[in-house]
C-alpha cells in the first residue's frame, strides 16, 4: 500500500511541476541548465538549421547530377532509363518523375527531343504533364485566391485543362502508372473541379497506387478548407492515412500536415490536444517507426511529431523524437521564426524538463 501511495504522490508531483512551470521559467531554464547530451541529444553547438535531415547518399547526388547534365546536353535517354529503374516502385518513380520535372523547368529542350523520339513514352508525357502543371502555378504563386491578381488567376485557370488533357494522354500510354493521375489529382484542385468531377480521378490514382504519398498529400490539399473542402473532410481524409498505412509507408504523417493547416487557419491554441488527439500521434509515431531511415519525407515528418507532441504534452514521446531527429533542425515549424536553432532547443529542452526522465548521471549520457 505504501508504495502504492508513493507512486500515486510520485505521479501527482510531476503533474504539478509541469502546471507550475511557467513558459518563462521553462525558457529560462533551458538557456541557463539544459544539457542536451544529459538527455541524449546532440549539444547545441552541432545543431543545424540549414537541412531537416541529413544529405541524400554522396552516390544519389552523383547520380541525380549526371541525369541532369546528361539531360541538359540533350541526352535524353540517360533520364528516360533514369526513371524506368525505378520499376513498380510508385513512390520512386514519382521522386524521379518530379526531379526530371526541375530539370526541365530550368531547361525543355531534351525532353521535347524525348516526346519526338518517343511518342508513346508515358514517363515522358508524364513529365510534361507536370511541367505544364508546374508553370502554371510558378504564374499563380503560393497566396490565397482572393491575394492573387485576377489576370494571374485566369492565365493559371486557363493553362491547366491542358495539363489534365496531357497527363490523360500519358495514363493511356502507361495505364499502370499513377503517375499521370498525381497530375490530374494536382491540376484538379487548381481548376475548381467539383467533388463529382475530382472523386473519378482519386479513384483512379488509388486503384494503381492505394497509400501513394505524393497523391495522397494532393488529395489532402484538395479537401482543405482554403481549396474545395472542410476542416472536417480534411481531418477525416487524413485520419483514414493513418488507419490505412501499410508497414514502411509515410502516409501516416498525412496527419501532421492536416494539424498544421488547421494551425494556419484557426491558430494552435484551437488544435486538438485531448486523449483522441494524443492517441492519433501515438499511431503516428508507432507508423513512422518502420519506415526506413533514408526515407525523403520522414525527416520533416518526425519534426512535425515531436512538435505536435509537445503541444499535446506528450513529453516523453516528444523527446525521443528529438533523439532521432539528431542535429538538424532547418524544418518546420523551426524555421517559422528568426531563429530555428532557439526554437529547436527550446521545444526539445521542454521535452526534456518535464518528460519525467531526469538527466543521466555525468558521464553516462549518451547521444542517439
Amino acid at each position: 500500500m505504501t508504495i502504492f501511495l508513493a507512486a500515486v504522490l510520485g505521479a501527482l508531483l510531476l503533474v504539478l511541476h509541469r502546471v507550475l512551470v511557467s513558459p518563462r521559467r521553462l525558457a529560462r531554464w533551458v538557456d541557463e541548465s539544459f544539457v542536451a547530451a544529459d538527455y541524449g541529444l546532440v549539444p547545441r553547438e552541432e545543431l543545424d538549421a540549414q537541412r531537416s535531415g541529413p544529405p541524400p547518399a554522396p552516390y544519389r547526388i552523383k547520380e541525380m547530377q549526371a541525369v541532369a547534365d546528361a539531360a541538359w546536353e540533350g541526352h535524353w535517354q540517360v533520364a528516360e532509363a533514369y526513371v524506368e529503374a525505378a520499376g513498380r516502385d510508385w513512390d520512386e518513380r514519382w521522386s524521379r518523375t518530379e526531379f526530371l520535372q526541375q530539370v526541365a523547368s530550368e531547361d525543355d529542350a531534351w525532353l521535347d527531343a524525348w516526346r519526338a523520339a518517343r511518342p508513346s513514352n508515358g514517363d515522358a508525357a508524364t513529365v510534361h504533364a507536370g511541367l505544364m502543371v508546374h508553370r502554371a502555378w510558378e504564374i499563380r504563386g503560393t497566396a490565397y485566391a482572393d491575394a492573387v491578381p485576377r489576370e494571374r488567376m485566369n492565365t493559371f485557370r486557363a493553362l491547366l485543362p491542358a495539363a489534365i488533357e496531357q497527363a490523360r494522354q500519358a495514363a493511356g500510354l502507361d495505364p499502370e502508372n499513377p503517375g499521370p493521375w498525381v497530375v490530374m489529382v494536382t491540376a484538379a484542385r487548381g481548376a475548381g473541379y467539383r467533388r463529382e468531377q475530382f472523386q473519378p480521378l482519386w479513384d483512379g490514382l488509388v486503384a494503381r497506387a492505394p497509400h501513394h504519398y505524393a497523391g495522397h498529400w494532393q488529395g489532402l490539399q484538395y479537401w482543405c478548407a482554403k481549396w474545395l473542402g472542410s476542416d472536417r473532410l480534411m481531418r477525416a481524409f487524413a485520419e483514414a492515412a493513418v488507419r490505412q498505412a501499410p508497414p514502411g509507408s509515410p502516409l501516416a504523417g498525412l496527419h501532421l500536415h492536416a494539424l498544421e493547416e488547421l494551425a494556419e487557419r484557426t491558430g494552435s491554441s484551437a488544435l486538438p490536444a485531448g486523449r483522441r488527439a494524443k492517441g492519433l500521434l501515438t499511431e503516428v509515431a508507432a507508423s513512422l517507426a518502420e519506415v526506413a531511415p533514408d526515407n525523403e519525407h520522414l525527416p520533416a515528418l518526425r519534426h512535425l511529431l515531436a512538435h505536435h507532441m509537445v503541444r499535446t504534452k506528450m513529453y516523453a514521446a516528444a523527446l525521443e523524437q528529438f533523439r532521432l531527429i539528431g542535429p538538424w533542425c532547418g524544418a518546420r515549424p523551426w524555421r517559422e521564426g528568426d531563429d530555428p536553432v532557439r526554437a529547436f532547443e527550446l521545444a526539445r529542452g521542454t521535452a526534456a524538463k518535464l518528460s519525467g526522465t531526469g538527466p543521466a548521471p555525468r558521464g553516462q549520457g549518451s547521444v542517439i
